[in-house]
C-alpha cells in the first residue's frame, strides 16, 4: 500500500530532486518540473519513453506539452499528496 511521504522521507527523497530542477507546487502537495528539448519530436519521444515507465508502475503524471517544452506535475491521488512513487518517477524522468 502506498503512503503519503513522512517529513523524514520528504527530506531524503525530495531534496535531491530540487537540485535537478523539481520544485514544490504552490497550493498542492505536488512537485513540478519543465523539461526543454531541441525539437517537438525530441519532446514527444521523451514523453513516450516516460509514459512506458508510468504505465509499468501504474503511476501517471499530469503533463502539458507545447512544442519543445514538457511541464510535468507529480502527485499521488490515492494519498492526496506526494508518495515514494512520485520521487521514483521523477528520478526516472530525469534519467531518460
Amino acid at each position: 500500500m502506498i503512503e503519503k511521504l513522512s517529513e523524514t522521507a520528504r527530506k531524503t527523497m525530495l531534496e535531491p530532486l530540487f537540485d535537478t530542477g523539481w520544485a514544490m507546487v504552490d497550493g498542492r502537495d505536488a512537485i513540478s518540473k519543465t523539461y526543454t528539448f531541441e525539437t517537438f519530436v525530441d519532446a514527444f519521444g521523451w514523453m513516450t519513453r516516460a509514459a512506458m515507465w508510468a504505465e509499468k508502475w501504474n503511476h501517471h503524471p499530469e503533463w502539458f506539452n507545447v512544442y519543445n517544452k514538457v511541464t510535468v506535475t507529480l502527485s499521488t491521488h490515492d494519498v492526496d499528496g506526494l508518495s515514494s512513487l512520485d520521487a521514483k518517477l521523477a528520478r526516472k524522468m530525469d534519467s531518460l
